[in-house]
């Protein structure tokens, strides 16, 4: 999907799903059935509250089917109460402080002559790139994330969409 039509795409989903500018990045994550996984996660991880709270945040949040795609049995393993370090590990490293809308990310790319870093609340880096005219994120272990819709704008942050789970 093109830079062009993922905005549009995004505004369609951001008016279809009815969210508003008084929904913050949880709201959004719970008023989509794309991301179930994502907010099961987020409560296990007992991160709502922070999550909820003023920020701004950057949000990239993966859909069920990345989720689904993950090894089997992974998701299962990182719900378990004993594994909620690791599970939070993984959630906030799909979080940015801050407010990047998608104009953002991509002037930040160009400025950087093709790839821009930011760091995760984790302090993790994460590579922003676009391929094909696509919004790519790369995390340390060469794993590919696409973004496939962007600026669901929230009272607290903006969330963008990936199709794949990036890893510590």
């Amino acid at each position: 999907m093109k830079v062009k039509n993922l905005l549009f795409a995004a505004l369609f989903l951001f008016t279809s799903l009815g969210f508003s500018q008084n929904s913050d990045v949880v709201d959004i994550a719970i008023g989509s059935e794309d991301h179930t996984t994502l907010v099961a996660a987020a409560k296990a991880a007992n991160l709502v509250k922070a999550l909820k709270s003023e920020g701004p945040f950057t949000v990239f949040a993966p859909t069920n089917s990345a989720f689904d795609a993950l090894p089997e049995g992974v998701v299962a393993n990182l719900l378990k109460p004993e594994n909620q370090g690791k599970l939070k590990e993984v959630l906030v490293f799909h979080v940015i402080a801050g407010d990047l809308k998608a104009a953002d990310v991509i002037k930040a790319i160009k400025d950087g002559g093709g790839k821009a870093e930011v760091k995760t609340l984790g302090g993790a880096p994460l590579t922003l790139s676009l391929k094909g005219g696509n919004v790519v994120i790369t995390d340390g272990q060469g794993r590919m994330a696409t973004v496939v819709a962007a600026d669901l704008k929230a009272s607290n942050g903006v969330v963008h969409v990936l199709d794949t789970v990036l890893l510590p």
